[in-house]
């Protein structure tokens, strides 16, 4: 998998941008902390967040963990795959596991993410 073309949050969560639309998702680093997924609630198409808003929320066999949307803008689609098989996280976090679409109002919200590289160092150092 290129991840060269997404960026990263400090909390674990991805973005992959394509035109206006940001793709988000959690990182195989978070999947493997959380262990099993079993629910995922996932928000509504057409409400509008901030960047910093919780998006979502994970319950795994663990624990239960919000996911932030680490960019502003109105939600255009959710993973309803997610709805039947929450466990797609954790088998294919960067691909089918996606889990919300936002189109992005404000590409300055990226600015602050990290390339996969910077995330990969970042890892190390926790």
């Amino acid at each position: 998998m290129d991840l060269n073309s997404f960026k990263f949050t400090k909390e674990h969560e991805w973005v992959k941008l394509e035109g206006d639309i940001a793709t988000i998702g959690i990182s195989d680093y978070a999947q493997k902390e959380l262990g099993d997924v079993v629910y995922i609630d996932l928000p509504n198409p057409g409400d509008s967040l901030s960047k910093g808003d919780v998006c979502s929320n994970i319950e795994s066999v663990k624990a239960v963990n919000d996911i932030y949307t680490p960019v502003g803008g109105e939600i255009v689609e959710v993973n309803s795959i997610l709805e039947d098989s929450p466990e797609t996280i954790n088998r294919d976090p960067y691909n089918n596991g996606w889990i919300l679409k936002i189109k992005i109002s404000d590409n300055n919200d990226l600015n602050e993410m990290m390339d996969n590289i910077t995330y990969e160092k970042y890892l190390k150092g926790q």
